[in-house]
């Protein structure tokens, strides 16, 4: 099987990027995706907002995906799309569009998890890029989803701990919106971070049992201690700007580290993976790589285009899915609170 050429088309609408990728035998041929810049000016994403922006997007970008990897549709052997979870009318939109190009090409429908394809997206065929060994642990971070799972085979995986209310990227945003930051605040926090005293403020790390994390009470936390410093100082935060965020960015990974900590010695697993969009910021990188001469890991990062919301992701698992024969029917809808 594997001697034929395997065409999928990947499509990902969970959120804010319409994405399309084409993928050969594993292998990216094109990796397309359009952000959708409308939701910076509220702060946060708005789903119906979002949903509007997928149903210009999804032609275009499917049409590009497909010229730059100098492929046409006849070609294609499957089609893989995201079923969530995700915001339900963003999901609805690359659903439909991917059940009827799939019908109208009568090839097989790949539904795909959004979050098993973060996990997933380490298997992409890309140089300079070591896949992680079975079991591993993977870590998924990103605005909505915050998750350890133990992953035993490319569709056996266990959710071991998650987030018991906000994402890691909440936490992110909410913290950006009090210092006055863009909105992703992410990407800046990290920046500024990287200039700043780490240990210059210290923010209580929340008690939670288990593997499981919460960051609603640190986001609180940094609220209330802005506003209090602001009311003795009100230049507090242009004066002190890039040691808050290294304070808010240290506090934060020192949560995720010691619950990735904590797993690797209950399961006694040492490769671990990381994927989602807070997989790009250099201090988890950094915390992950000192963790191999600290703790005997073997870290696995992806490529940085693949951590955040793309096709690719979903291409490999519909490319993986296809091998299997694991085709999804026409009656499959969308599901915004898909569980791993």
């Amino acid at each position: 099987m594997a001697s034929q050429n395997i065409y999928i088309l990947g499509i990902e609408s969970s959120c804010d990027d319409t994405a399309a990728s084409v993928m050969l035998n594993g292998k990216i041929l094109s990796n397309v995706v359009a952000g959708q810049k409308i939701h910076a000016e509220y702060g946060g994403v708005v789903p119906e907002l979002a949903s509007r922006a997928h149903q210009q997007n999804i032609v275009p970008v499917v049409h590009q995906a497909l010229k730059m990897a100098n492929v046409n549709k006849e070609q294609l052997k499957a089609i893989a799309f995201t079923r969530g979870p995700g915001l339900m009318g963003s999901l609805l939109v690359g659903t439909s569009f991917a059940k009827s190009l799939a019908y109208g090409l009568n090839i097989p429908l790949i539904d795909v998890n959004h979050m098993q394809a973060h996990i997933l997206a380490h298997f992409i065929e890309e140089d300079g890029f070591n896949k992680p060994p079975f079991p591993f642990l993977a870590m998924t971070i990103s605005g909505g989803h915050t998750q350890i799972v133990k992953v035993k085979s490319y569709f056996e995986m266990e959710v071991i701990g998650e987030t018991i209310d906000d994402a890691v990227g909440e936490a992110y945003d909410k913290s950006g919106k009090v210092l006055g930051l863009g909105y992703p605040a992410g990407p800046e926090i990290d920046k500024r971070a990287q200039l700043g005293n780490p240990k210059a403020f210290k923010f209580t790390k929340p008690k939670v049992d288990g593997l499981n994390f919460s960051f609603s009470g640190l986001k609180t936390a940094i609220l209330y201690f802005i506003q209090n410093e602001v009311k003795t100082n009100p230049n507090f935060i242009e004066e002190r700007l890039n040691d808050i965020c290294a304070s808010i960015q240290y506090t934060i990974i020192g949560i995720l580290m010691d619950k990735l900590k904590k797993a690797s010695k209950e399961t006694g697993i040492k490769h671990i993976a990381i994927g989602g969009g807070v997989s790009a910021n250099s201090g988890i990188r950094k915390a992950l790589k000192d963790g191999e001469s600290k703790f005997g890991w073997t870290t696995y990062i992806p490529k940085f285009e693949y951590t955040t919301d793309n096709a690719a992701m979903i291409a490999i698992v519909g490319y993986l899915k296809y091998l299997e024969g694991d085709y999804a029917n026409q009656s499959i809808a969308a599901s915004a609170r898909l569980k791993l």
